[in-house]
């Protein structure tokens, strides 16, 4: 309780610190046309294919995403553990592209954002909610609140849309009402009736995930409301390929080698199902862990997501910060035992199906992982995807998925 009052307190700070920001750069938002998502998963896959639909599509836009973000015209790095940069960056980021003669903004934009006042004063035209699921309850402390600071991008903007499909709707769409905010709502859904009902994937020429047809039906409503044709929107997409870390096939011969983003019970029961359901029969080998001071509540969750599809499970570190990694892995194991998996000595791992194993060191796991894998198995990481950092006690340390990977595959050799 005195963790939310001192959060309280710091979000009134950041809330004059975005109102300097708008006076300083001269509210920025107001002389472009910004696009918000927000969302537990998909939005990066969604903001990037919004970008990439309205850049194909030969408007001037900048976008911030998780992975990256082009800025009138420039690339910046992004990759770390923010995704939603401080007041002061976005309103000069707003600036640069308004400077620069860009019409469009496309802003991922998270809870934490929301709440803190990061995105105050930003003048949505549109905005999508993907989903909201169990996620971010040590800093939102009830799925209440984190559900209202999601909502709040719907009131910051003109229209705000809403997936009829998912678990969160009628919560979302009670506080919008209570908010006097229904007039601006939209809805987007495959089952229920929405004002885009659609299932974009039969309009494309390659197969996507059963998740991602949600995740392209959002970018697909918030580009008809930005005036652009079906036939601008679908070109697009069948030349758009999901961004570094989502579903990333990184090896594809004897075996194959999946990185994932994934790091929500919903996020690893999209990922691994849609994995299952592409490679059916094979040996599925999962490699995560659960990042700390998080919601630690969803790490049995996880568990028993990875329980339910994977054969082989090996637990690992991911961003353990100042938590015990041993204690963080014997949480999540508590799901795995849930779905009839049993403990097994590093060294025994590989051998029997229905175990796991903890090695902390999560280099050394996906080498352990790759020495294991026998011809047609499919090894998936999750939880780390594009980041470039791990963080282990109060130190942030130099990483690459992908460059662990690759040495694992060399070591093998």
């Amino acid at each position: 309780m005195v963790r939310y009052y001192v959060q309280r307190i710091k979000n009134i700070y950041h809330f004059f610190v975005a109102i300097i920001a708008n006076l300083y750069y001269g509210w920025p938002s107001r002389k472009i046309k910004v696009i918000g998502i927000t969302g537990t998963d998909g939005k990066t896959t969604t903001t990037l294919l919004v970008h990439h639909i309205l850049k194909s599509a030969h408007k001037k836009t900048s976008v911030i995403s998780t992975n990256l973000a082009y800025i009138a015209g420039k690339k910046y790095d992004t990759g770390f553990h923010v995704t939603t940069p401080d007041a002061f960056t976005i309103q000069k980021f707003l600036r640069k592209a308004v400077d620069y003669g860009d019409e469009y903004f496309v802003l991922e934009t998270t809870s934490h954002a929301l709440d803190q006042y990061r995105v105050w004063g930003v003048q949505y035209v549109v905005t999508a909610i993907t989903n909201i699921t169990h996620e971010h309850l040590f800093d939102h402390f009830t799925y209440k609140n984190y559900l209202k600071a999601k909502a709040h991008i719907v009131l910051y903007s003109e229209k705000g849309f809403i997936n009829v499909d998912d678990a969160s709707f009628s919560q979302l769409s009670e506080f919008l009402v209570n908010r006097k905010a229904e007039k601006k709502v939209a809805t987007y859904g495959l089952k229920g009736k929405a004002d885009y009902q659609l299932d974009v994937s039969q309009k494309l020429r390659r197969p996507i995930a059963e998740f991602n047809k949600y995740n392209y039906l959002a970018a697909y409503a918030l580009c008809r409301e930005c005036g652009l044709t079906d036939r601008q929107i679908f070109d697009a997409m069948n030349s758009y390929t999901l961004p570094i870390g989502r579903l990333e096939v990184v090896y594809d011969k004897d075996f194959t080698v999946i990185i994932d983003f994934a790091h929500t019970p919903n996020g690893l029961h999209q990922a691994l199902a849609s994995i299952k359901k592409l490679y059916p029969g094979r040996r599925l080998i999962h490699v995560f862990g659960a990042a700390a001071l998080r919601d630690n509540t969803k790490r049995p969750m996880m568990g028993r997501e990875s329980g339910t599809y994977a054969d082989l499970t090996l637990l690992t570190e991911e961003d353990y910060r100042t938590e015990d990694p041993n204690e963080i892995c014997e949480q999540i194991a508590v799901g795995l035992k849930k779905k009839g998996f049993s403990s097994v000595a590093a060294h025994e791992f590989g051998k029997k199906s229905r175990t796991y194993s903890v090695i902390v060191d999560r280099g050394e796991a996906i080498q352990k992982a790759i020495e294991v894998a026998k011809k047609n198995d499919v090894l998936v990481l999750t939880g780390k995807g594009h980041e470039k950092s791990l963080c282990r006690e109060k130190k942030e340390y130099d990483w690459s998925e992908h460059e662990a990977v690759e040495k694992a595959l060399k070591q093998r050799d």
